[in-house]
């Protein structure tokens, strides 16, 4: 049987591709990746080759054999939560999950302004700077979210359900963002961010994003005053 393939982005920069490859790590299931140089001046072509052809040329895409494709990062989640069984992904109980889901969901269709202002950066950290009104906005509701997940899910366990999870690995992102631009957040949160960063398989991927020799000029830009 052939082994699953995750094509991703620059590991710097490229946040979905990092939920895309958590999810695979969360699946327990072996799969190989393929690191595609972002905006590089093969780009173009290479977005038109068969293995992305699916996804339009976005990353990430998960190649499952030769006739199974999934692209987009939570339906790469979904994917592999049915393959892998069922169990790894959601909270068992039926209130958690059913909070969990419409968190991820949430994240995933959402906080435009963090994304378009803030974007992926895991090689720096940045001087702070006041955020916008309307990241200002987003930043208040991820806090809502998490404050909500962490009281009455969160029990013992240092992520937002207990356990590493869906919904972690797609806020996962976040945290680094709120790191690398230092954005304010409320204290509570603090404890979570240090919880995603020193997660094992966030340290590798950090690791190598650290290692990577590309430079993308256009996501080296320090924010600006609001």
């Amino acid at each position: 049987m052939a082994m699953m393939k995750l094509f991703i982005g620059n590991k710097a920069y490229s946040s979905w591709s990092l939920r895309g490859w958590l999810a695979c790590k969360l699946s327990g299931l072996p799969f190989e990746e393929g690191v595609v140089p972002l905006y590089d001046e093969e780009w173009e072509k290479r977005r038109e080759g068969d293995e992305f052809a699916p996804s339009s040329g976005k990353v990430p895409i998960l190649w499952d054999g030769d006739d199974i494709v999934v692209w987009d990062s939570l339906a790469i989640v979904e994917y592999l939560n049915e393959k892998a069984g069922g169990d790894q992904f959601w909270p068992t109980d039926p209130g958690a999950r059913a909070m969990a889901r419409s968190m991820a969901a949430e994240m995933h269709s959402s906080f435009a302004a963090l994304r378009r202002e803030h974007s992926m950066n895991i090689r720096q950290i940045y001087d702070p700077v006041p955020p916008s009104e309307a990241v200002a906005h987003d930043i208040s509701r991820i806090m809502q979210l998490w404050a909500q997940a962490r009281a009455r899910y969160g029990g013992e366990g240092d992520f937002l359900f207990g356990e590493f999870g869906a919904v972690d690995l797609m806020f996962a992102p976040v945290v680094t963002r709120f790191i690398t631009y230092q954005l304010p957040v409320a204290r509570f949160a603090e404890a979570y961010m240090r919880a995603i960063i020193a997660h094992p398989w966030m340290q590798e991927w950090i690791g190598e994003a650290q290692a990577e020799e590309w430079v993308i000029d256009k996501f080296e830009v320090p924010p600006q005053t609001a």
